[in-house]
């Protein structure tokens, strides 16, 4: 059993990785629905939780059915950060997260998020501030390093392990690399491996499938699991790894109506917690991943990314499972018709 502090999270937990713009409450419900066992929420910017910023106080927003849940924040001032963590604490998440991992320039400029990979002694000195200044377990997100001179993710989680985190998620690339070529999971196996390591560590990066979950379970040993990219616009995904770790079978993926059925559902929650225009317009986004594969989907793709009325987005919907309830499911993504399948 794994578990971060006393929050118990089964034997290979999947995490649901903290996405700016992904993971609000709407998505976090559905992965939760289809097998995610932790969730976090959108990172959250300290200097904009100290001074009451609406979009930052609304990250903070988190429902019983998402639970456990960790509020994750960024930032670099000692203060700010503290008293982030109080805020944090009053919205009685399970957890709390510290964002050290994020690439973003406007991020890192500031020594925030991956940016702090650069100064390693403040990020403990901060992670040691934190630690101190709630009762919340606090747990960190990081990535391998600022750049391939810079690797210093052993030691730093030795150290971060040293002034009381109770989980660390390493992304297997550096900030340097952003998102580019393969992740590198070589280090992070070092950590979940090392002896002195006994808090559960996650790896994170290019897992998108089952066999992938298991070969990096078994090569490296760590204890679960973040998934990310791999996740927007097909929550299936946890589902799928959780049915593979159990059984070594392959779930058949979902189907034109489950899909549609899925969309249906964010939009509704979005609808119910955004608001009319924003639940319309942040939305959209996900409607390339759900419908990806789809065969001349793209006038009806149209239609979802530029309507503002929710009934015309419903209906179009709906002719979407009309048009597509016979496809047939080709690997993960495509959708083939019965003329194109060469059937009847």
């Amino acid at each position: 059993m794994v578990k971060i502090a006393d929050i118990e999270l089964g034997d290979f937990p999947l995490l649901l990785a903290p996405m700016e713009d992904v993971s609000d409450p709407p998505f976090r419900a559905i992965c939760k629905k289809l097998g995610a066992d932790l969730m976090y929420t959108e990172f959250i910017s300290s200097e904009g939780l100290i001074r009451d910023a609406a979009k930052s106080v609304e990250k903070l927003d988190i429902y019983d059915e998402e639970r456990p849940i960790g509020i994750q924040i960024f930032g670099a001032n000692l203060d700010s950060m503290r008293r982030s963590a109080e805020l944090v604490e009053a919205a009685k998440p399970e957890l709390l997260d510290i964002n050290y991992g994020c690439p973003v320039k406007k991020v890192t400029c500031k020594m925030s998020g991956a940016g702090i990979l650069q100064d390693i002694p403040k990020m403990v000195k901060l992670t040691d501030h934190i630690v101190k200044s709630t009762k919340l377990p606090v747990t960190v997100k990081t990535r391998l390093g600022w750049d391939d001179d810079t690797k210093y993710i052993v030691e730093v989680t030795e150290r971060l392990q040293d002034v009381g985190i109770k989980a660390i998620a390493i992304h297997g690339r550096t900030r340097k690399q952003m998102y580019k070529g393969e992740a590198d999971w070589t280090l992070i196996g070092e950590i979940a491996n090392n002896p002195r390591i006994h808090i559960p560590v996650f790896g994170n990066g290019d897992i998108d499938s089952g066999p992938k979950a298991l070969e990096m379970k078994n090569r490296y040993g760590v204890d679960g699991i973040m998934i990310g990219r791999a996740s927007i616009g097909y929550p299936w995904i946890f589902r799928e790894i959780k049915h593979f770790l159990e059984t070594g079978e392959e779930l058949a993926p979902p189907t034109a109506l489950e899909r549609v059925a899925v969309a249906k559902e964010h939009l509704e929650k979005s609808l119910e917690w955004k608001g009319l225009h924003r639940g319309v317009v942040e939305t959209r986004r996900h409607y390339t991943n759900y419908f990806r594969g789809f065969p001349n989907i793209k006038p009806l793709r149209l239609k979802l990314v530029t309507s503002y009325e929710p009934q015309e987005l419903f209906d179009t919907l709906e002719e979407i499972a009309e048009l597509y309830k016979d496809f047939e499911v080709v690997g993960k993504r495509e959708l083939v018709g019965a003329t194109l399948a060469g059937k009847k």
